[in-house]
C-alpha cells in the first residue's frame, strides 16, 4: 500500500529543493560521503564552499589518501570539530586499502570507516546508490515526530520505534526511497522547522497529526554551552596557531594564544588525546603529519 505522504513530498520536493551539488545527478559517491560529514555539525550555507574547496584539492579517495593529516585538518580550516577532518582523512585510506578506492555502497561497510555512524551511513548509501535505507537526521526525525506522533519535536534520543516507523514509511524501490528521504529532510530544514514552522506551506499540513492537536509545543530542551570562552574555544585558538606555523612549534608559542594557562593545557592535551595534534620527540607540537619524519 503507498503511503499517502508520498505524492505530495514527491511534488513539493521537485518544485522546492535547494541547488546543493552533493545533490547533482553526476555527483560521486565520494561528494556525498563529504558532504554528510561536513554537515554533520555545520549548516548548509558554511559547508556550500568548504565541500566545492575540498572536492576541487581532493576529487577522490585516492587523491586525499596520499595528503597527510596535517593537510586535512588546514583544509579544514574553521569549519569547526576538526576531529571530522582527521577522520576522514583516515576513512580515504581505508576506501583505498579495502575497497580499491570506491566508496563503499554497503551501510555496514560504511559504518566501519571512522567516524561514520549509522545516519551518515544510511544517508551515503541511499543517496549516493540509491539504497533502501532509513535516513534519520533531526530534520526528518523532527517531520515524522510531528506528522504521524503529533509530537511538536523528537525525543532526545532515537528508539528502536521510530526507526521501524521511518522504515515503514519507505517506498519498496531503492531511488524512491532515497527521494522519499531527501524530501522529507528538506521538508524539515526549509518548512517543519524547529522554531518557527510554516505550516501553511507545508505540503503535508492536511494529513498532520500534530496540527490535529493544535500544535501543542514541546517541552523547552536545555540551551547548548556558550562557545566564548569555552574549551572548544581554546582548542580552536591552539590549532589556529599550529594551522598557521606550517611545522612543529615549541609550546611557548601556544602561549599568546589563550591566557588561561591551566585550560590551554587542558584543551592541549584534549588535542592530543584526540590525534589532532602530536608531541614530537624533541618536545615540540604539531598537527599530525606535520612532525619530524
Amino acid at each position: 500500500m503507498t503511503s499517502p505522504y508520498l505524492a505530495p513530498v514527491s511534488d513539493w520536493y521537485a518544485e522546492n529543493a535547494r541547488d546543493l551539488p552533493w545533490r547533482h545527478p553526476g555527483a560521486s559517491a565520494w561528494s556525498v560521503l563529504v558532504s554528510e560529514v561536513m554537515l554533520q555539525q555545520t549548516p548548509v550555507i558554511r559547508v556550500l564552499p568548504a565541500h566545492a574547496a575540498w572536492l576541487a584539492r581532493w576529487p577522490s579517495p585516492a587523491s586525499l589518501a596520499e595528503a597527510t593529516p596535517a593537510d586535512a585538518v588546514r583544509q579544514w580550516d574553521r569549519l569547526g570539530y576538526p576531529r571530522r577532518a582527521v577522520r576522514l582523512h583516515a576513512s580515504a585510506q581505508l576506501i583505498v586499502s579495502r575497497h580499491g578506492g570506491q566508496v563503499p555502497a554497503c551501510a555496514g561497510q560504511l559504518r566501519e570507516l571512522p567516524g561514520i555512524g549509522s545516519y551518515t551511513a544510511a544517508a551515503v548509501a541511499s543517496f549516493a546508490y540509491g539504497q533502501r535505507n532509513a535516513v534519520l537526521d533531526t530534520n526528518v526525525r523532527r517531520v515524522l515526530a510531528r506528522l504521524v506522533t503529533g509530537e511538536g519535536q523528537p525525543r532526545a534520543a532515537q528508539s528502536v520505534t521510530e526507526l521501524r516507523l521511518a522504515e515503514s514509511l519507505l517506498p519498496a524501490d531503492g531511488r524512491a526511497a532515497a527521494r522519499w528521504s531527501v524530501g522529507v529532510m528538506e521538508l524539515g530544514a526549509l518548512v517543519c522547522t524547529a522554531a518557527r514552522p510554516r505550516c501553511t506551506a507545508c505540503p503535508l499540513a492536511h494529513l498532520c497529526a500534530w496540527r490535529e492537536r493544535g500544535c501543542p509545543p514541546a517541552p523547552a530542551g536545555r540551551a547548548g554551552p556558550a562557545y566564548e570562552g569555552s574549551d572548544r574555544h581554546c582548542r580552536g585558538r591552539l590549532l589556529a596557531v599550529l594551522r598557521a606555523a606550517g611545522g612543529p612549534v615549541r609550546p611557548s608559542q601556544l602561549t599568546g594564544a589563550w591566557d588561561d594557562s591551566g585550560q590551554r593545557a587542558r584543551s592541549l592535551a584534549a588535542l592530543i588525546a584526540d590525534g589532532l595534534v602530536t608531541r614530537c620527540a624533541d618536545g615540540s607540537l604539531a598537527l599530525p603529519g606535520d612532525g619530524p619524519s
